[in-house]
């Protein structure tokens, strides 16, 4: 700026330098003129040349002068990369500098405008064309053995179970399972009331307990509280097993002392079972969690009002698993600028996970651990689609068995983690007709939020198109035996003959996207309810 004011000054001198020139020319011109008027020649001739010079004088001026004022427009309204500074009009006699960086990042926050509707995503938002065709199917084959022909008598198994209501979840399904494979009576499992959620509900108190005996009674023979031993109260014997325990696990470890003792005690039961087990055992899973465990019937009402007033505002609104709360940001290691405040309170939080190690926030956030800030979700759902007349049900707090109803009855649920209830929500979703599911594509929205404001927002909205592209809940968006099975139960999930589900290349992309997904994702990396040691989960 301060050459551009130097270069106006000279020129304004030239200009007034001229200007004087050219008066004393005049003044010689008519002196000139008086003395030669007799030869009309000579006097065209010199004239001639007086307005050739005058032609040039005003041409170069008027370039120049163009130039500058050129200079000036594009230094103002498009700052060159190397200026340090920008000014702006004087405030209380003052003038304010601003930073180039902040200038740009304002006039791309210009360019980034969010739209109040959500576009057209090309097909039905609600809903898949081709859902119909996939049912959920887990009836047992007729090779299965039924209860009565398998059970062995006066072999108990107690369970249990750790963590929120989805974690204990898991741990009732594999309870089934291990009381089959062990060929023991199932006692009902005796729910977490120590957790993180300090719950005091017992089983019966939030499932139908006796639906849940009799739906199950030709797989597992269940009943309500261990008998009494020779009149006595029966202790049984404690044991944990190992995570991911599978079959042959079980029957080394816990059969012996079942035989043994005829009542075991499980503790700490959840994820305690292998994820990939043969089909019967997976279908024995299916029945337990999608037809077995059923809410009591106050619950399945107050869920189901729920979801009415929801349907009043609107034909269709979505359910949103936010998570974004302080110890589930503190156990992912995640950092979202808040300071020196926000690091000792997250800080704080960690200490209760006495094995968790440091970590790199940064990184964290690169691998797509970290879920997404309540604005981030907003603009991932607007570019897909979702216009500001959508409902959103934000399920998050206490009423665990609440908003997993109304995230089941829900037309769209978006899981802002991987952590238990979005995996439930995600497998039961697929079972009963493939309703969709979004899962934000994390790793890769990271780059696209960094830099979203140098863009526009359709580039940006395509871009998150894109990437989410298998990522929706879609058929066959996960390849069979991927991910943890109460999020893919593959095995449960039967397709009509004859049906092609996405075109080929469309579905080639969402396996691949898919499977980078599951690479990179840690199964019980948000079950922040028990962090164990390593060596606790390779002992006894």
């Amino acid at each position: 700026m301060e050459n551009i004011m130097t270069t106006l000054k000279e020129l304004k001198r030239l200009i007034f330098s001229l200007k004087i020139r050219r008066k004393k020319s005049e003044r010689n011109n008519t002196t000139t003129t008086i003395h030669l008027h007799g030869s009309n020649g000579f006097y065209i001739g010199l004239k001639l040349i007086f307005w050739r010079k005058h032609r040039r004088v005003f041409s170069f001026i008027s370039a120049i002068s163009g130039c500058l004022l050129l200079l000036l427009f594009s230094s103002v309204y498009f700052p060159p990369p190397t200026a340090n500074n920008l000014f702006l009009p004087r405030h209380s006699s003052v003038r304010h500098v601003v930073n180039v960086r902040e200038a740009l990042e304002y006039n791309f926050e210009a360019m980034f405008q969010v739209p109040a509707s959500g576009g057209n995503l090309g097909r039905d938002l609600w809903s898949w064309s081709q859902s119909t065709f996939y049912y959920g199917c887990s009836n047992a084959s007729k090779t299965f053995q039924t209860a009565n022909r398998k059970k062995l008598p006066d072999r108990y198994l107690l369970i249990a179970t750790s963590g929120g209501l989805n974690q204990q979840r898991t741990g009732i399904i594999d309870a089934v399972v291990a009381a089959y494979i062990l060929n023991a009576t199932l006692v009902i499992p005796r729910l977490d009331q120590q957790s993180y959620w300090k719950d005091t509900s017992c089983f019966a108190e939030i499932f139908d307990v006796n639906w849940f005996i009799s739906y199950l009674s030709r797989d597992v023979e269940i009943i309500k509280e261990l008998p009494p031993k020779g009149g006595k109260a029966w202790i049984p014997r404690t044991i944990r097993v190992p995570r991911k325990c599978d079959p042959t696990c079980y029957e080394t470890r816990v059969l012996p002392v079942l035989n043994r003792t005829q009542a075991v005690e499980l503790t700490k039961f959840d994820y305690r079972l292998s994820n990939r087990l043969d089909t019967e055992l997976q279908k024995l899973r299916c029945r337990v969690n999608y037809h077995a465990l059923r809410f009591t019937d106050p619950i399945l009402k107050m869920g189901k009002l729920l979801v009415e007033r929801m349907k009043m505002k609107a034909k269709y609104f979505i359910a949103l698993h936010l998570r974004f709360e302080p110890d589930m940001l503190a156990f992912s290691g995640c950092y979202y600028g808040g300071g020196d405040k926000e690091r000792a309170e997250l800080g704080a939080i960690r200490k209760r996970w006495k094995t968790l190690h440091a970590s790199n926030p940064e990184k964290v956030r690169r691998n797509g651990k970290c879920p997404l800030t309540p604005e981030e979700v907003g603009l991932m759902l607007r570019a897909l689609g979702f216009g500001s007349d959508v409902h959103i049900y934000v399920a998050s707090g206490r009423m665990a068995a609440l908003d997993y109803i109304v995230c089941d009855e829900t037309d769209v649920f978006v899981a802002n983690n991987n952590g238990n209830m979005a995996r439930m929500l995600a497998g039961r979703r697929r079972y009963f007709g493939h309703k969709p599911t979004i899962r934000p594509n994390a790793r890769k929205l990271y780059k696209l939020f960094l830099d979203r404001n140098n863009m526009t927002w359709e580039e940006f909205s395509s871009r998150v198109r894109t990437y989410q592209i298998g990522f929706m809940g879609e058929p066959n968006e996960m390849k069979p035996g991927k991910g943890e099975f109460h999020e893919n139960p593959d095995s449960c999930l039967c397709q009509a003959r004859g049906i092609e589900t996405i075109e080929e290349k469309n579905r080639k992309d969402a396996v691949e996207m898919s499977d980078e997904y599951q690479s990179i994702e840690d199964p019980d990396w948000i079950d922040v309810d028990y962090l164990y040691k390593i060596e606790e989960f390779m002992s006894d």
